[in-house]
């Protein structure tokens, strides 16, 4: 099965097609950054404007592209939560137009099952189950991945995600938009003996996640050190997440017993992160996969990949389309 995938649910543009048996035929990807920059975060209704220019723009490319006729697409899939509803909208009302018009199936697909999915199209993939850590600008979650549409919440944040986390602390020490990459750029400067951050929710048991009190601590940092080096801010600050992050999937791992640890989302893409993760899963002898960078951030390939899977078990939908701001995950499993 030839499936386009279409991505909206932010402030990135993402298309892609799949197949099940050439696999990722193209993709394309188009970043809303410097639209949104200037205001230090996303902007949904301009957000939702600039799909709604784009969208039908890249797909035409991504088929010019790839050489590929509408007449051989075989089914649509579009992210159809959570995310912007706006955003969202853009992607499910052009993918199920495009269905109809083409009379092929569609589906729509949960975000984060796209990301949770996004390692499968790399080689080597893992195998099932798996543990998933899922951290991004929206999301910090532990999930066991039991096999396609088989998953289970073990931990997630309580307050700020991680990627939010990373956002909101770069803006506070007035780095540019997006935040998270910027302060960890910056951060490669900094002296990790200089400060120390808490390390959240370590001492107690649990799975879960809170980065909020983490923002704060940089804060009061910053104000009784102005003259000390923000680098060496931003590596406290950067540490004190991926070590928390590390703890936390040692835990998950020693409750499940899994053996294979897959790092999904935009933070995935932290090159210290990465780092570290490589250093605690050789210690501990597990296996560990990662999306390429490009496939971290949202995308139309993932989205692309969890609809023909789902799309060639018979799922598809109506002429009605749907999309949910807010969807527990549990509840998009099978």
């Amino acid at each position: 099965m030839r499936v386009l995938g279409i991505e909206t649910s932010c402030d990135e543009t993402g298309v892609a097609i799949y197949d099940s048996e050439q696999g990722l035929l193209g993709h394309e990807l188009y970043s809303q950054v410097d639209l949104h920059a200037k205001y230090g975060g996303v902007v949904p209704e301009l957000a939702s404007r600039d799909h709604v220019r784009k969208l039908i723009p890249l797909i035409k490319q991504l088929l010019t592209n790839t050489n590929i006729k509408s007449s051989e697409i075989n089914g649509v899939a579009y992210t159809a939560g959570p995310g912007l509803i706006g955003a969202l909208l853009v992607g499910a009302a052009v993918g199920r137009s495009l269905a109809w018009g083409w009379q092929i199936p569609a589906i729509g697909v949960h975000h984060l099952e796209g990301h949770l999915l996004a390692a499968m199209l790399e080689s080597p993939a893992p195998s099932f189950p798996f543990l998933t850590l899922l951290v991004s600008g929206g999301h910090t979650q532990l999930i066991q991945v039991t096999n396609i549409g088989k998953y289970s919440l073990l931990g997630e944040s309580l307050d700020d995600a991680a990627g939010e986390a990373f956002d909101k602390t770069a803006k506070l020490l007035g780095l540019g938009y997006p935040g998270g990459p910027a302060l960890a750029k910056l951060a490669e400067q900094g002296n990790p003996d200089i400060f120390h951050f808490p390390r959240p929710m370590t001492k107690q048991p649990g799975l879960n996640f809170s980065f909020s009190g983490l923002k704060t601590q940089v804060l009061t940092t910053w104000h009784k050190n102005e003259k000390q080096n923000k680098a060496d801010i931003a590596r406290a600050f950067e540490d004190a997440v991926i070590d928390t992050l590390i703890i936390k999937c040692r835990r998950a791992i020693k409750q499940t017993g899994l053996e294979r640890l897959v790092i999904a989302g935009g933070v995935g893409a932290n090159q210290r992160l990465r780092e570290r993760m490589a250093q605690f899963t050789k210690q501990i002898g597990v296996a560990l996969f990662y999306p390429r960078p490009i496939f971290c951030t949202d995308n139309g390939a993932m989205i692309a990949y969890a609809g023909a899977l789902r799309l060639e078990n018979g799922q598809a939908e109506p002429l009605e389309f749907f999309a949910h701001p807010r969807w527990p995950l549990e509840n998009n499993c099978y």
